[in-house]
């Protein structure tokens, strides 16, 4: 039997204007975690980083980030290490569900992302708002994602694989709308 390869959804798609630059993550492992609050210290001392405990906050350490989304329900995030790894040893009863194959990164920076996001999702994003760190569930046009904002300028949407060519064209026009 032949290798199985995997295509990227967004594989050479990106939109770059004089204030907001689109482009497509690179690969990462993403998990989905539930847990109760008595788990919350072990799955953090497990993971090497103290997960967030309150709305719209996230906690980073080395290349993993865990975002908050819900009083029970975490999205991890790691570029260079599988999160699972760390976990499987865990005895605390809680729920990790692997989602790489599921979710697709796009990062909107620039002077103009905030602009270019707002075309489509209805919650603030000013800076007072929505401050460096802060994450949450919300929508963009017709789809569901999460929004992580990384830097003043500077946020990554995360969608399911198969909304992230309607949520790249849609970022596209509106980069070009924050452009003008």
């Amino acid at each position: 039997m032949a290798d199985a390869q995997r295509h990227f959804a967004l594989a050479g798609r990106s939109a770059s204007e004089s204030v907001v630059t689109v482009m497509p993550t690179g690969p990462a492992w993403r998990v989905s975690l539930r847990a109760r609050p008595d788990a919350v210290a072990g799955l953090s001392k497990a993971l090497g980083l103290t997960l967030p405990e309150r709305p719209k906050t996230s906690a980073e350490a080395k290349s993993r980030a865990a975002l908050w989304l819900g009083p029970d329900e975490w999205y991890l995030l790691d570029e260079a290490n599988d999160p699972l790894d760390d976990l499987s040893g865990e005895k605390a009863l809680h729920s990790a569900v692997d989602i790489s194959h599921r979710n697709v990164g796009i990062r909107v920076e620039g002077p103009g992302a905030e602009a270019c996001l707002s075309a489509g999702c209805p919650q603030n994003l000013s800076l007072k708002a929505f401050p460096v760190g802060a994450a949450s569930r919300t929508i963009l046009g017709k789809s569901e994602i999460v929004l992580w904002r990384t830097g003043p300028q500077a946020f990554r949407a995360e969608c399911w694989r198969s909304f992230s060519i309607y949520v790249m064209d849609f970022l596209e026009e509106a980069a070009l709308d924050a452009g003008a």
